[in-house]
């Protein structure tokens, strides 16, 4: 599914780049001068919320991936270099934080403890020009292994757990625990957005296409469609992404091909929308972006954000890779599925 390149007269004419090379994130608010462009790059910072996985987790974990050290662009317009190694970046979606906005989108509240609805691998390949995203279903049972807590000691191993409540027990460092203890892959980077996160960005890019094959009628995620081609606001786009009861055999699987066709609609979206000709839009897609953001405290600043999406100026859609990990049915329980071997671990080695 991979995407053959594009001539290189062509790639100057792209606009994704995070927004087009994200040094341009901000120059269109330099007009409001360099006290407001000043708060207004502290503001986006200080929205993300960050965990510090690398002192939680220590050394006890998959190496990491030999990178190639940073390269500067192709343009002598963006002499800055930027980073080009392999990179592997666990992505999950979910309705951990409370609040009115996620309740009314049906996130969870802090009685009802925190899940992973959506967990996703990003692998970037060297040169960061073509990428592979792996979707583990939730309902995968795993051994989940002994996790550090924040308030302290740790949590037990489980036998025959699914994947997603590593989430709910131990948060992101044990949720990046499980997912390398699962794949054998280095998480390099974590990246988490909520409910409210995710339907703000969907309509601050204004709004996402995409076709499906089938009617959707769910009653849980309160989302009817028409099969068909439909342009989705944010919360339409949040139901389709949590959708698994109107579709096909209302298992997990059905979700992941859903969630997977909106990757690929979020970035034709980016691609097509001139985001640089209006800083007011440029700044609502960046506070979206942001305001529903975890990620580790190696991304956790803005700077540190455009230099991987200016990292990934080459990237587009048809350069995307989307699949699922290998599973059967899980022996213990016809509602749950496991690893399908060896296939599953064929594909985690092609990653690391």
């Amino acid at each position: 599914m991979t995407g053959e390149d594009e001539p290189a007269g062509r790639r100057g004419d792209r606009r994704p780049k995070w927004l087009k090379t994200a040094g341009l994130t901000l120059a269109g608010l330099l007009v409001l001068g360099a006290g407001a462009a000043g708060w207004v790059y502290w503001h986006l910072s200080d929205n993300i919320t960050s965990v510090d996985i690398n002192s939680a987790l220590g050394d006890d974990r998959p190496p990491k991936s030999v990178s190639t050290p940073a390269v500067s662009p192709s343009t002598s317009a963006s002499p800055v270099p930027v980073p080009s190694g392999a990179l592997n970046i666990l992505v999950l979606g979910s309705d951990s934080r409370s609040g009115e906005e996620n309740a009314e989108l049906g996130g969870g509240d802090d009685s009802g403890g925190a899940r992973s609805d959506t967990a996703m691998v990003v692998h970037l390949d060297e040169g960061r020009t073509t990428a592979t995203v792996v979707s583990i279903p939730r309902d995968t049972l795993v051994t989940r292994p002994s996790c550090p807590l924040s308030s302290g000691g740790s949590t037990e191993v489980a036998y025959r757990a699914m994947f997603n409540s590593a989430y709910a027990v131990g948060g992101p460092v044990c949720a990046v625990k499980t997912a390398e203890s699962l794949t054998g892959v280095r998480m390099d980077h974590y990246l988490e957005i909520d409910f409210s996160g995710f339907a703000n960005l969907v309509d601050a890019l204004g709004g996402v296409t995409v076709t499906t094959d089938e009617d959707i009628d769910d009653e849980d995620s309160h989302l009817e469609l028409a099969a068909g081609t439909h342009h989705l606001d944010g919360e339409q786009a949040l139901a389709l992404a949590r959708t698994r009861h109107g579709i096909g055999d209302g298992s997990d699987l059905g979700r992941i091909t859903l969630q997977q066709q909106l990757v690929k609609a979020l970035l034709d979206q980016i691609a097509s929308t001139n985001l640089l000709t209006s800083p007011t839009n440029l700044y609502e897609v960046a506070d979206a972006v942001t305001a529903g953001l975890t990620t580790d405290t190696e991304l956790d600043s803005l700077t540190e954000l455009v230099s991987l999406g200016r990292s990934l100026a080459d990237l587009t859609s048809d350069r995307v890779e989307t699949v699922t990990m290998p599973v059967v049915t899980a022996p213990s329980d016809p509602n749950r599925v496991v690893a399908d071997e060896p296939e599953a671990t064929e594909l985690w080695e092609s990653l690391r």
